[in-house]
C-alpha cells in the first residue's frame, strides 16, 4: 500500500513539474516569447519533427539567452511535453549561429 501512495505521490509530481513548465513557457523562456517557442517546435518535436527551422524561430532564438536554454538540455521533462532535448540542441546550427561554449 505504501508504494502505491508513493507512486501516486511521484506521479502527481511529475504532472505538477510538467505544468509548472508550461506555464513558464507560456510567459517566456530564456528571453523567448512563446511565438518563438511555438515557431521553434516544429524542429524540435518528438514526433515527425521538420528538419529545418523556420526563419521566425531563427528571428526568436537570435533574441534568446542560449546559456539559459544549454542549461534544460539535460531536462528529463522535455520529452513529456513533446520536445526532443537532443533536436532542440542542434537548432543554433541549423539557423548559421555558434553554439555557446559551455553548452
Amino acid at each position: 500500500m505504501e508504494w502505491k501512495l508513493r507512486s501516486v505521490a511521484l506521479a502527481m509530481a511529475v504532472v505538477l513539474a510538467v505544468a509548472c513548465t508550461m506555464e513558464v513557457a507560456a510567459q517566456s523562456l530564456c528571453k523567448m516569447s512563446q511565438e518563438g517557442l511555438d515557431a521553434c517546435r516544429p524542429c524540435i518535436s518528438t514526433v515527425k519533427p521538420a528538419e529545418q527551422p523556420s526563419d521566425a524561430c531563427c528571428a526568436a532564438l537570435k533574441q534568446a539567452d542560449l546559456p539559459c536554454l544549454c542549461s534544460y538540455k539535460n531536462s528529463v521533462l522535455l520529452p513529456y511535453i513533446g520536445i526532443d532535448p537532443k533536436r532542440a540542441m542542434q537548432l543554433p546550427a541549423k539557423c548559421s549561429m555558434a553554439a555557446p561554449q559551455q553548452c
